[in-house]
């Protein structure tokens, strides 16, 4: 003869049971993910160090110099003169970087006048 115990714990125990091997499945998807993105990674990795040495081939000095003189007289190719580099210090500087004119001082002034807050009453700063 069953008692109600006896039926109350079956139930707790199929509860646990189905609980655990739900969690379990869940586990096993989560871990079959992470390996396919490692897979993904990995496979990034390996075309990334394929692009890197294709590149180095590409841009060696002397396979350059061979297109240069191959290609020279169609793309009429020159150095680039001296003269048309500029040093840092050469260019222009940012308008932040200027010293600040007469006008604009007084463009501040005037907006600061303007926009005087001092007088205001907010009621929760003490002056």
């Amino acid at each position: 003869m069953l008692r109600t115990l006896d039926i109350v714990l079956i139930v707790v125990m199929t509860a646990a049971a189905t609980i655990t091997y739900t969690i379990k499945h869940q586990a096993e998807n989560k871990l079959e993910e992470v390996r396919k993105l490692d897979a993904a990674i990995k496979l990034e990795e390996d075309t990334i160090d394929l692009l890197r040495a294709d590149w180095a081939l590409l841009t060696q000095p002397n396979r350059l110099e061979r297109l240069v003189s191959a290609f020279g007289v169609d793309l009429q190719l020159a150095p680039t003169p001296s003269t048309q580099l500029a040093r840092p210090e050469e260019l222009p500087m940012l308008k932040a970087d200027l010293p600040p004119t007469e006008e604009d001082k007084k463009a501040i002034d005037g907006v600061a006048a303007v926009i005087n807050t001092d007088n205001i009453a907010t009621g929760s700063v003490a002056h």
